[in-house]
This record gives C-alpha cells, structure tokens and sequence, in this order.
C-alpha cells in the first residue's frame, strides 16, 4: 500500500516562519509542519501547559485550521466523525494528564469502529517523567490496548518520521487509532528537521495482505453457483467499496443485510436490500441469515450484536468471510472459506471473474427473492400512535421524508440511535456516523460537528437522546462559534430510554436511576434544553404534538447554521423488533408496546 504520508514538497518560508529549509526551528514547529506534508488542513485541539507549544506552531501553519471543542472527548470524537465522514485520518490534540485521559473513551471507540485517527499529546518535559510531576499521567501505558500503535517520543529528530510513520498505521490494513506522546521540552528543542527519513515498520509491512488469489475467488463463486439462498453480511470493512459491492449484487442478484457500521454500504432503499441485521434489527434480515444456505461475510467481525447466539447463527450456512485483519478470521465463527484480503480487492476480483462467466448467466435467486419479499411484507417495520402523543419513529421518517436521505446522520448511544438506523434510509457509505462496538454516550453532537467540518456546507443531523446529548452538550458552543450546519434533533424522554425497556423485559420494571427529570416535579420537562441552547445563542424549539413535527422539522432544516429541536416523545416506547442478548433467531420479540404489555 502506498503511504497516505507521502511527502509534498516544503512550504514556503512566510513571514510566520522565517526560516529556511536548512535552518533550525522548534520540535511543536516540525511537528506542524509534518502533518501539513501528510494532507492536513484540519486539527481538534484543546490547549493546555504541556501542548501550548504545539499551539504556538499551529498558528504559524499558513494551512491548517484548529477547531476549538470545549473537551478533550468532543474534540477526540469530533476527529472520528470526521475520519468517518470522509475516510481522512482524523487528527485531535490534548495536553499531558487530565487533557490526555479525557482521550481514552473515543481512543477506544475507534479501535472498535476500526476509524483512522492520529492523536497527539503534550507530556510533561523528560527529566519530569515518573516523577509524579503536575499534570503527569503514563499515557503510552494507559492507551497501550486501546489504540493500533503509540510512541512516546524521545528525541526531536524522530519526530518527521513517527508522525509518517503514525499516519501510514492509522489508515493502512485495518484502519485504527495511533497516539503519538511528545514531552514538552522535545517541542522547545531547535532542529533542522530531515524529511526523507524512511518509515521503519518492517514487521508491519510485511504483514499487510496481498491482494487475493484468483484461486480463491474462484472458490467463492463456486459456492454462490452451489447455493439456493445466498446472503451477503456487510460491515464497516466496506466502507472504501460500495460501488464494487453494488456492482457483485448487479450481477449475482444476492440480497444484502449490513450490520449497525455498515449501513449505507448498500442502498437501504434497494429492493435486495434487507436493512440491518442482529438484536435490533429487522425480522426479514434475520430470518435471510437463520435460513440461508451460503453467508457471504464482507468486511465484518461477526460481532455479539449481530449474531446473538453464536453457535444458532447462519447455522444452515457454508460461511466464506473476507476481512483485511487475520485476527478476526475463526475468532468468533469458524468460516469454510477465508480469504484475508481487502475486501475492495477481492470483490474487484469477484466482479472480473463474474463480467467474463458463464457461472453469471447460470444464477437465479428468484424462489430466494420471492421469499423474502413476502417475509418484507409480512413484517415490515412498524410503530403504534397514541393520539397527539409523537412517537420517535415517526420524527426520523418525517427528517428522512424532508432530507430525501441526503443528510449525513450522527447519533449518541441508545434507543434513539437504534430508531436512527431502523428508519432513515441511508443510501451511501460515510452517511451514517455512530459508536457502535464501545457504544459511547456523548458521541453524536462532536461527531456531527467533525462531519460538518470535513464536508462543507452539508446538512449533518445529531439525531440524540437526551441523556446523551448532556455528556458533551458543551459542543453547543463550537458549533455556534463556527456556524456549523449541524441540526441537533433531540428524542427527548427524560429517561435512559434503552436501560428503561431492558428493566421492563428483564427487572420487572422497576426503575433503578434511569430517569433523568426533576423527580420533584415530573410533569416539567427537564433540564429545559430550549432555554441551555438559546445561553449558547443557537436557535431552538420544543415540540410535544404529533401534528406539529413535520412543520418543526422543516423549520429547522431551513435555519441556516446551527439548530435545536428538542421533540418530547413517550418513556413506554420501546424498540422493536428484539432478540435478547444471548438468544437466536426463534428467541425475537416483536410484541409489545411498552405500556400495555412486554
């Protein structure tokens, strides 16, 4: 693979830095001036005493722009939206201590979600390290398991190549985060900096997959030819391949089902299209996959989530599973055929075996077809109304009416977030931004604000619930200051709405700390999100009847810049339909509204 950190050519010497290419400046400034050779135009930083100098740098740069987050977390989760929105190497800086344990949760959210990001903290200077000094934390050793590589750096003329070297990790093979730990005295230190200093990751290198053999693919199409009931299982490994995956159902007709990260991998408007799969999702997707005799695993880990029971999942099925990282391969489900490869690879190597067959012509899945399609009929998803009352269903199909399926979505974690993936029709790839292997609260108003800064001037909706919405509500101000296009759509039930259904199917309902209101005053809404966001100077509105959604909806759409919506909907809603954690395809709920009965 070539390296994203291919580098161009020296910046001019400016009258922010007058100096030449031969001559000596700071580590912060090298350091800047390495990422600008990496592609970089923009960075999440939080200053702080061990960063400051890097600051300094960064308002040198005459390319890089810094945006502002009022937490470390909103800026780390900021970087993922934004790597997620683009397929860019997100960027975030934090100072030493507290700045860089306030990294940790979205660190380990783009480990899971496999989201390419550099992050870079101050650390306190070398003679200080392990000396308990102020603002001291080991943060190489906290972050050891929860990123891809670190580096601590020790001497200021490594720094070209670490961060080379830190961007090539990030986004080749399995894409993941990278942190890169820079005492401050190596940032005051002067040195000329040597460009050309080769990457050294022979190791890495070396592991990296081949493209896949002709052989094998062959075997692959063997297996479709064999089949009556195929389906392809897609995740977040086709996030760089849509247009290959489209092309391989052109031409085999295979229906699709994607997991939580591989929505818009696929048109979920496609009539092979089965939306998403596993606890949450549809009963047609799940039943495809319980009765299918061949399961195509694309880009996928075969996470809990989706498959519930293990040994109950694809059970009837020959599995071939094509993932670029070995160790997923056998880790959870013992596959007949693995091909450790790219996926983009190998389903380019599908396509060119298919254009040229005979097997092509010999394919019809037309009995497989008509099947689900009466299984679509029988149980398409659906909710209840209950008079005036809104449920939060219908807000998502009244934004995804309006937006026609265009916007970028971001969410935090919980019911709202599985509402969000059931009923907004994602159409394309990087359109669907959310924390779906660490399911971190707080993630959905920086990632929305990330996305909107790594695509200009498209509407990018935060779809959150309201206990999520308060862990970063601070990024009200980023994005007020900024006057960013992010609409921030609350499905406001004062509850811990996900936590709520659990206690009602599995405690007896009873409550344990899941409702976040005033239990003084229950009938008030609270907090009153109106009135936080008009204190940021970001309009905002609440809605509480049924018929006053779609006129809201459209208003805020119309805002330009930044908008809230605060829809107050029912704690008693719960998400269907549901396989418990743990359980197979025969174990689904799909009963059950949440007041009258589970």
């Amino acid at each position: 693979a070539a390296s994203p950190a291919a580098t161009s050519a020296a910046p001019p010497a400016t009258a922010l830095r007058p100096w030449g290419p031969s001559e000596p400046r700071k580590g912060a400034d090298i350091l800047v001036e390495a990422l600008e050779r990496c592609g970089i135009v923009d960075v999440f930083a939080y200053p702080g005493g061990a960063s400051m100098e890097i600051h300094q740098a960064l308002t040198r740069s005459p390319v890089i722009t810094n945006h502002l987050f009022r937490h470390e977390q909103g800026e780390a989760f900021a970087a993922s939206g934004y790597a997620r929105a683009s397929g860019r190497v997100g960027v975030c800086v934090a100072t030493s201590g507290p700045g860089a344990t306030n990294l940790v949760s979205a660190l380990a959210d783009a480990l899971l979600d496999s989201i390419p990001m550099v992050a870079i903290t101050g650390q306190v200077p070398r003679r200080m390290i392990g000396t308990d000094a102020f603002q001291e934390t080991p943060i190489v050793e906290v972050t050891r398991s929860i990123t891809k590589h670190n580096y601590l750096v020790l001497d200021v003329e490594d720094i070209p190549r670490v961060i080379q070297e830190a961007f090539f990790l990030a986004s080749s093979g399995r894409p993941g985060p990278v942190l890169v730990d820079i005492p401050k005295d190596i940032q005051q230190q002067m040195a000329v900096p040597v460009w050309d200093t080769p990457m050294s990751l022979p190791g890495y290198i070396a592991r990296l997959p081949k493209p896949p053999s002709t052989e094998s693919l062959e075997q692959v199409l063997r297996l479709v030819g064999e089949s009556r009931r195929p389906i392809l299982y897609v995740g977040g490994g086709c996030a760089a391949s849509g247009e290959e995956l489209r092309r391989f159902v052109e031409l085999t007709g295979i229906p699709v089902t994607t997991t939580l990260m591989g929505l818009g991998n696929f048109p979920s408007d496609d009539p092979l299209s089965l939306r998403m799969l596993g606890m949450h999702g549809t009963v047609y997707a799940n039943y495809a996959v319980d009765k299918a005799d061949l399961l195509l695993a694309f880009g996928v880990r075969f996470d809990d989530r989706v498959t519930g029971k293990i040994e109950a999942f694809a059970s009837r099925s020959k599995i071939v599973h094509i993932d670029i990282d070995p160790a997923e391969i056998g880790k959870n489900k013992q596959p007949h055929v693995s091909i450790c490869a790219d996926v983009k690879l190998a389903l380019q190597g599908l396509n060119d075996l298919l254009n040229g067959s005979k097997a092509q012509q010999g394919l019809d899945f037309g009995p497989w077809h008509k099947e689900l399609d009466q299984q679509k009929r029988e149980f398409p998803l659906g909710f209840k109304t209950f008079g005036e009352a809104i449920p939060p269903q219908y807000a998502i199909q009244v934004l995804d009416e309006l937006t026609k399926g265009e916007a970028i979505i971001a969410t935090g974690v919980g019911q709202h977030q599985m509402w969000a993936a059931q009923y907004y029709t994602y159409k394309r790839p990087r359109q669907w931004l959310s924390s779906s292997g660490l399911g971190a609260m707080g993630f959905g108003l920086p990632a929305a604000a990330g996305a909107a800064v790594a695509n200009p001037g498209v509407t990018v909706v935060d779809i959150d619930g309201d206990g999520s919405f308060l862990m970063n509500i601070q990024e009200l101000a980023l994005i007020r200051i900024e006057n960013l296009p992010v609409k921030v759509m609350i499905l406001n039930n004062q509850h811990l709405g996900m936590v709520v259904q659990w206690e009602d199917r599995f405690y007896k309902a009873n409550r344990a700390h899941t409702y976040l209101g005033n239990p003084e005053n229950e009938s008030e809404i609270y907090p009153d999100f109106v009135t936080i966001a008009k204190g940021f100077n970001v309009p905002a509105v609440r809605v509480t009847k049924k018929s006053e959604v779609t006129a809201a909806i459209k208003k805020m759409l119309e805002t330009p810049g930044p908008y809230l919506l605060d829809i107050i909907v029912p704690h008693q809603e719960h998400v269907l339909p549901m396989i418990p954690s743990g359980g197979a395809f025969k174990d689904m709920i799909m009963e059950g509204d949440g007041r009258t009965s589970y």
